[in-house]
């Protein structure tokens, strides 16, 4: 028999059970993606403009076309959880899980269409 209070046991858990985790997923990922998208802005808006040969030749470089795949992956990630967030606080019952499979599914599937249009332009 564990002998642990209340207290003890919910430490560091919010209502859903994983307060404290996503807590810190969110502020890590919105701090790495608040450094990579001035840096993604600035290199898409010398490529913005330019022919299509140009704009091809620019996102097949294997820099651009990391840093492009990072913000399409983490931004969505990051989308999504927030998303489920909301949804979480202002929804409830069976609409809350609906909604959040939808989000998931959303993000989810732009994710691969980005990642696809991208290896498709980078190779």
């Amino acid at each position: 028999m564990r002998y642990l209070t209340a207290r003890k046991r919910a430490e560091g858990k919010g209502a859903a059970g994983t307060g404290t985790e996503h807590f810190w997923y969110m502020k890590l990922s919105g701090v790495g993606l608040a450094l990579i998208i001035p840096v993604f802005l600035v290199a898409f808006g010398r490529a913005l403009g330019g022919d299509r040969t140009e704009v091809m030749a620019a996102f097949a470089h294997p820099g651009m076309a990391i840093l492009t795949g990072l913000v399409i992956f983490f931004g969505l990630r990051h989308y999504a959880s927030g998303a489920q967030t909301m949804i979480e606080d202002y929804s409830h019952g069976s609409m809350r899980r609906g909604l959040i499979i939808a989000v998931t599914v959303l993000s989810y599937g732009l994710i691969a269409t980005g990642l696809f249009a991208l290896a498709k332009i980078a190779l």
